[in-house]
């Protein structure tokens, strides 16, 4: 009677051990690295005939603080409403290259985290990079296309520095 009780408590520390192994060995080997992708619109940018006007245009009837660019909105970041956002919002000319090689008239940029990994799980995934991330003082870029031939934006920003570039060339956001 002692050796089966004996040979049971053996088997259910066996399994119980080798249970708790794999569990282990499991989350190692599945350390992926883990991120946010999008984490929202980092702006909207599109093609039309005459920029200018389009930015007086939006300015007059809709309200937006327009500058050379297009327009900025600024916004308070849901996580931490100290911190602040920004989406830009700009038109291009019809004949900008630009969006290339896409067709579309529009181009949609992505607010990310962690460029590089979001980068390396979408070449695992045979999502097509159209260019090398580009780094400048505001961000770090890099564009893709979706499948069906969409050039995006993704945007790893420095929202501390893209407000102190809208202060030296003098733009104000639209709140």
């Amino acid at each position: 009677m002692k050796k089966r009780i004996v040979i049971t408590l053996v088997l259910v520390a066996t399994f119980g051990l080798g249970w708790a192994f794999n569990s282990l060995l499991t989350k190692l080997h599945s350390k992926e690295p883990s991120f946010k992708k999008a984490t929202g619109i980092g702006g909207v940018f599109f093609k039309c005939k005459d920029p200018k006007k389009i930015r007086e245009w939006y300015k007059v009837h809709l309200g937006l603080n327009t500058n050379q660019y297009g327009a900025v909105f600024e916004w308070r970041q849901g996580a931490d409403t100290t911190k602040k956002g920004f989406t830009q919002w700009s038109p291009f000319a019809e004949k900008t290259t630009y969006f290339e090689p896409s067709t579309r008239d529009f181009m949609i940029n992505y607010r990310v985290e962690n460029l590089e990994g979001l980068i390396a799980g979408l070449r695992k995934d045979s999502v097509t990079i159209v260019d090398k991330i580009e780094s400048v003082e505001y961000g770090n870029f890099v564009h893709i296309m979706d499948i069906e031939g969409n050039k995006i934006e993704l945007w790893e920003p420095n929202d501390k520095e893209f407000e102190k570039l809208g202060i030296q060339i003098g733009a104000t956001t639209t709140k």
